[in-house]
């Protein structure tokens, strides 16, 4: 399986597995165990263990995680400190607040 964030229009973003890499020629992505960000399931899905398919013409991009060669995975990557940028403006309104 691979795990990744797809963005459909108008909606939050949903965690899948996909079953295979979406290709150019695709009209539609088949997933299973969708997750909300959270790690909740949806509330319009019944059953977790179901297979979807959702149409690429709803879908604004599709976010593959990237995985180390043999690495397993445990669930949504997290963003590594260093990759944080601070935003001196934004803490001095928050201070200011």
């Amino acid at each position: 399986m691979i795990r990744a964030v797809i963005h459909p229009m108008n909606e939050q973003p949903l965690i899948v597995e996909l079953l295979e890499m979406p290709t150019a020629g695709d009209v539609s992505i088949v997933c299973t165990n969708v997750l909300s960000l959270d790690l909740k399931r949806p509330k319009y899905i019944d059953r977790g263990g179901s297979t979807f398919v959702f149409p690429l013409n709803t879908i604004r991009f599709v976010e593959v995680y990237s995985t180390s060669e043999g690495a397993a995975e445990e669930g949504p990557l997290e963003v590594e400190p260093e990759d944080l940028e601070i935003d001196e403006e934004f803490l001095r309104r928050v201070r200011e607040a």
